[in-house]
């Protein structure tokens, strides 16, 4: 937004032709100074120069003050204009600006929220870190995750908590199938070994931490195997729940050795996932069974049935002779209606010439009809 380039050159211009006026003036005065014989004729030479120089002096003068004139409109105007122009823009970056901090407002908002959240999280991780330290807490918590699960898959009436063996033990989860057999489930944490195998640092660790893993393994399938397989009451399996499928990858990944063993024992280890499986599996298992029974209901019902089709045959068979019998005798019937109409027609054709005799002829017809009709003729 700066003056033009011609118009600054023009007023140099006129500034440099003042001066050079001015010079030319000066060496004239010079000349003029000098002594000469001729005074007279300098004097008015001097004069004309003086007047001359007045004038475009005053030329110069005008025509200055009309540049500036004009060059102060320009900068006025220039200066509205960049006024103008730089107030937009600070509207402009103010709007921005409050833009930008609402935005960084709803993000500080957003923030906030996600740092509350973790908090939250954070003294949820802290209560789950305390419970699982608790050995007994930590079975609280593996029970109660197994037995959500059995809730959720099978119906009541087929499972029991806490239920009593005849050696008075008392697993955490029985389930029964359709032979009345319980399946026994028992819930197990060895968390405490495979933290510590975790976070074993060196060889020697590793090994100590293994083979606590091992004992401690060993020990849970053994109790299960020990107390709740009794032949003829239970199962002949049991099942072993790890209530963390992290400790189950562990088991399987690093200890395949004590996975055998316990397959051997008769004891399955099963993390949530596969117990939902065989949760699964056994709901089909019931189904099955219920289909079975319901099945041999309606084949019991369907004899039945047939049965009472085959009577009900043998009684519309009878019904049918009897209709047969019924209408035989409204045969017979018609017939004699019809022979007694005929015989009264004859009756009625014989003429008697007195009454005795009227009425000796009509005993003497009327009884063979009589005892024709009581013949069923």
């Amino acid at each position: 937004m700066g003056i033009p380039v011609l118009e600054l050159a023009e007023v140099a211009g006129i500034v440099v032709a003042a001066l050079a006026a001015m010079a030319g003036l000066t060496v004239v005065v010079a000349r003029m100074l000098r002594p000469r014989d001729d005074g007279a004729l300098k004097l008015a030479e001097l004069a004309r120069l003086q007047a001359d120089a007045s004038t475009r002096l005053e030329a110069m003068r005008d025509l200055l003050a009309g540049r500036q004139a004009e060059l102060a409109r320009m900068v006025n105007e220039r200066l509205d204009s960049v006024s103008h122009h730089l107030g937009q823009s600070m509207q402009a970056s103010r709007q921005q600006t409050s833009d930008s901090l609402q935005k960084l407002n709803e993000r500080l908002a957003v923030i906030d929220r996600a740092q509350k959240n973790i908090g939250e999280l954070a003294s949820q991780v802290t209560s789950l870190q305390s419970v699982l330290t608790n050995k007994q807490q930590r079975g609280a918590f593996g029970q109660g995750r197994m037995e959500i699960i059995v809730q959720d898959g099978l119906p009541k009436g087929c499972y029991q908590f806490q239920h009593t063996l005849s050696n008075r033990s008392r697993p955490d989860c029985a389930i029964f199938l359709p032979d009345q057999r319980p399946l026994i489930i028992d819930a197990k944490f060895p968390l405490e070994a495979v933290t510590a195998l975790r976070e074993a640092r060196t060889e020697e660790e590793r090994k100590q931490a293994a083979a606590r893993v091992r004992q401690d393994v060993t020990r849970h399938v053994g109790d299960i195997a020990q107390k709740y397989l009794i032949r003829g009451e239970t199962q002949d399996l049991a099942l072993m729940f790890v209530p963390s499928e992290s400790v189950y990858l562990d088991l399987h990944d690093g200890f395949d050795d004590v996975v055998q063993r316990a397959l051997r024992a008769q004891v399955v280890i099963v993390s949530p996932s596969l117990l939902m499986l065989a949760i699964n599996v056994i709901q089909q298992i019931q189904k099955d069974a219920r289909m079975r029974e319901a099945a041999d209901r309606i084949h019991a019902e369907v004899g039945h049935l047939m049965d009472d089709l085959k009577r009900m045959h043998e009684r519309v068979l009878k019904l049918q002779q009897h209709f047969g019998q019924a209408n035989e005798d409204v045969r017979q019937i018609l017939i004699s209606a019809e022979k007694i109409e005929k015989r009264g027609a004859r009756i009625a054709d014989v003429e008697f010439g007195d009454d005795g005799a009227d009425e000796g002829a009509a005993n003497l017809i009327a009884g063979p009809v009589l005892r024709r009709l009581e013949a069923g003729e």
